[in-house]
């Protein structure tokens, strides 16, 4: 009996959960929250239990990434920080230099103008007191002539040595040279991850570019009248190790073969045989035509301020003639010195040679590293130096081929640029 009511309980009790099952569907009026599906499989992973699993998997992760930073970050970025700095300063002398550049032009235009203009008013005022001039009219002329011819020479000579438009000539060859160290700055930050060695060579640039073209007149400015002609140096001196016997066979490594130092070799022969020595010849002729120019003009206007003081005098013939003819040729002298800027032509030859010279010891110094992996790519180099020459590689190779057969009997110059 006792088994009877068990058993009888039992399927009453099943019959109830059969009935609340079927009537689970009534339940449809509960809302649900709407989440986003990433947010539930979250919600879903944190109640089956992959909440810790994941925080433990992430949090080596995150240590090594923080670590990593700590270890390279200081370093490479203060390494960024300090070419940035430079590159700012680079920025700033390539305002300077063309600020005064300008400014110096402007003084060589104002003072030719300026020096001409008092010469021919001296020369005229001399005139009209020999043509007839008497008593204090005389006099005043006389001395307005004197005073106007002393004035122009003081002018002339400081001119003369200043030489505003090869003071011009230097600024904007400063200029131009921060200008590329600029753009090489940001290339470096372009292509690669900076090193010290790029901060200290960027360093050693700048100092010796202010060097080689001072801002200052007094004290710093350069000679303008150099008793030997050398070709301008704006560059750190580039000095490689001993020179090494090269690659000699058809090996190529990081761009360099036997015949490409070969090639090099015979182009920097090229270059110290024709153009160099050209130029550097060229620049000694300019800077004879410009010691002449610049003696003879305040020669001249001295010559004049002392014929004019004795126009009317028992000797005024050579005084008038001292006076008016003197002042003229002074005007003539300065126009060709300053109007035709022969000053900057010599600073323009100088710098040419310059180039030049910075061609070899680049090419010299590649060629003297010992170790090739730390040479300059050849065929970049080749290329460069290509480009600087305004040659195609084909032509290139032509030149070092006839320089090479043909020896120091060659006639044709390295550079089609200039």
């Amino acid at each position: 009996m006792t088994t009877l009511q068990s058993s009888t309980l039992v399927c009453s009790s099943a019959s109830r959960g059969i009935r609340a099952t079927l009537q689970a569907p009534k339940l449809r009026h509960l809302s649900m929250p709407k989440l986003p599906m990433r947010d539930l499989v979250e919600e879903l992973n944190m109640r089956i239990g992959y909440t810790t699993t994941t925080q433990i998997e992430m949090k080596p992760q995150t240590t090594t990434t923080t670590s990593t930073r700590d270890d390279d970050g200081p370093s490479s970025s203060t390494v960024i920080s300090e070419l940035y700095a430079i590159m700012e300063s680079v920025a700033d002398r390539v305002e300077m230099h063309t600020n005064i550049g300008e400014q110096r032009d402007n003084w060589n235009h104002l003072l030719l103008t300026s020096i001409n203009a008092i010469t021919v008013a001296a020369a005229t005022m001399a005139g009209i007191a020999a043509s007839g001039g008497m008593g204090a009219p005389l006099v005043a002329l006389k001395l307005s002539s004197t005073l106007l011819y002393s004035a122009a020479t003081g002018m002339l000579l400081v001119m003369n040595k200043i030489q505003p438009s090869q003071l011009a000539e230097e600024q904007r060859n400063a200029s131009r040279l921060f200008k590329q160290l600029h753009g090489k700055i940001q290339t470096t930050l372009a292509l690669r991850t900076p090193t010290p060695m790029d901060v200290k060579d960027a360093m050693a640039k700048v100092l010796a570019l202010d060097k080689a073209y001072p801002l200052p007149l007094l004290g710093t400015m350069l000679n303008k009248f150099p008793a030997t002609v050398e070709p301008a140096v704006w560059w750190p001196q580039l000095r490689g190790p001993a020179e090494q016997e090269g690659l000699g066979g058809k090996t190529e490594r990081n761009g360099w073969s036997g015949k490409l130092e070969e090639e090099m070799r015979d182009i920097v022969g090229v270059l110290k045989r024709k153009d160099t020595q050209e130029y550097v010849r060229l620049s000694k002729i300019v800077l004879k035509i410009n010691k002449i120019l610049a003696i003879s003009g305040p020669l001249l206007t001295g010559l004049a301020a002392v014929g004019s003081a004795f126009v009317g005098s028992p000797h005024g013939s050579w005084a008038v003639f001292l006076g008016v003819v003197a002042g003229a040729l002074a005007s003539v002298v300065n126009t060709l010195e300053h109007g035709g800027q022969v000053g900057m032509v010599f600073e323009m030859y100088r710098s040419s040679a310059g180039f030049f010279r910075l061609m070899e010891e680049q090419i010299e110094s590649n060629l003297k590293e010992t170790e090739v992996e730390r040479r300059e790519n050849g065929k970049l180099l080749e290329m460069k130096v290509a480009l600087q020459l305004g040659r195609s590689l084909s032509e290139l190779k032509d030149l070092a081929a006839s320089s090479s057969r043909n020896g120091k009997t060659t006639e044709e110059f390295g550079s089609k640029l200039f």
